[in-house]
């Protein structure tokens, strides 16, 4: 029996324990609730594979007359989700706004990453310089004796 390479795993980085069981939550809450945090909408996308709604805050970013899903935490759930799903609702207390999503080409990320960043620096920070961390170990040069 042959076994298939599989393919190249993509980095996701998972929240800790406060972010997880305190920060989240309370922000979900408040969106829920009508009070946006710094643009905090509920975002709502069907399960890939399950097809239910699924459910978690994210900070919508407006730059450049256009308006941004970022995921700083690399490719999580709901990335995944939002990608075979193609549309989603983004809530903020009983105003519920449908969408499709578009993925922004590589070479324009990184004007939108720092946009985001310079936004959410306190809240995301930490994960991003762990993520230019990571890809700068992928680009090193091996080491030569």
């Amino acid at each position: 029996m042959k076994q298939w390479p599989s393919p190249r795993r993509r980095a996701t980085y998972n929240p800790g324990w406060f972010t997880r069981t305190v920060f989240n939550p309370t922000v979900a809450w408040l969106t829920r609730a009508g009070f946006s945090v710094w643009g905090s909408r509920e975002l709502r996308v069907r399960g890939r594979t399950s097809g239910e709604w699924r459910t978690t805050p994210v900070n919508l970013l407006g730059h450049d007359g256009e308006r941004y899903l970022v995921a700083p935490r690399g490719h999580t759930q709901w990335v995944k989700n939002l990608r075979v799903a193609g549309e989603g609702e983004l809530r903020v207390g009983h105003h519920t706004e449908a969408f499709r999503a578009e993925e922004v080409a590589d070479d324009d990320k990184v004007e939108i990453l720092r946009a985001y960043l310079k936004r959410w620096k306190l809240e995301v920070g930490v994960l991003l310089r762990r993520r230019e961390r990571d890809v700068a170990r992928r680009r090193a040069p091996p080491d030569r004796p």
